[in-house]
C-alpha cells in the first residue's frame, strides 16, 4: 500500500529531509552537494522541492527554487527507497526513477541517505503506519 494524499508524500517524504537537515552530521554534508532536487511522485502527485544549499524543503510552486535536478517516480517507490529497499542504480536502469539535471551531483545524495533508512521505518511506525512498511 502506498500514500493516499499528496500531505502524506510531503509529511513523510519532506520530512526525512527535515530531519537530515537538522542532523548534525548530515546537515553539513547535504549543504556541501550544493543542489536543488525536485522529486516528482505519481499516486498521488505531489512535487517536492528540496534545496540542500538552503536546508528548506519547498513544496511546489510560488517560492521555491528552480531545480537543478529531478528525480521522478511513484509514491510507492519513494518509500520503499526510503526504507532501504530500492537499488537506485538499478531502479534507473528499470525506469522506475528517472532523472534530470545536475545528475551527478545528485547521485552524491545517495549514500547520504543510508543513514536516514531506520529513522525512516521509525516514524512510519511511531505515526502507526505499519501499512506503509515494506516487508
Amino acid at each position: 500500500m502506498g500514500f493516499s494524499t499528496a500531505e502524506e508524500v510531503r509529511r513523510y517524504i519532506g520530512g526525512i529531509f527535515e530531519t537530515a537537515f537538522a542532523d548534525p552530521e548530515l546537515g553539513p554534508k547535504l549543504a556541501a552537494v550544493g543542489i536543488v532536487l525536485a522529486v516528482e511522485c505519481t499516486e498521488p502527485d505531489a512535487r517536492l522541492v528540496i534545496d540542500t544549499r538552503s536546508g528548506i524543503v519547498h513544496p511546489d510552486g510560488p517560492g521555491a527554487p528552480p531545480a537543478t535536478a529531478t528525480m521522478a517516480m511513484s509514491s510507492a517507490v519513494s518509500n520503499a527507497y526510503w526504507q532501504g529497499r530500492v537499488n537506485l542504480p538499478m531502479a534507473m536502469a528499470r525506469k522506475r526513477i528517472t532523472v534530470s539535471g545536475e545528475i551527478a551531483t545528485m547521485l552524491r545524495l545517495a549514500p547520504l541517505s543510508r543513514k536516514l533508512f531506520p529513522v525512516y521505518v521509525e516514524r512510519l511506525r511511531a505515526d502507526g503506519r505499519d501499512d506503509l512498511v515494506v516487508a
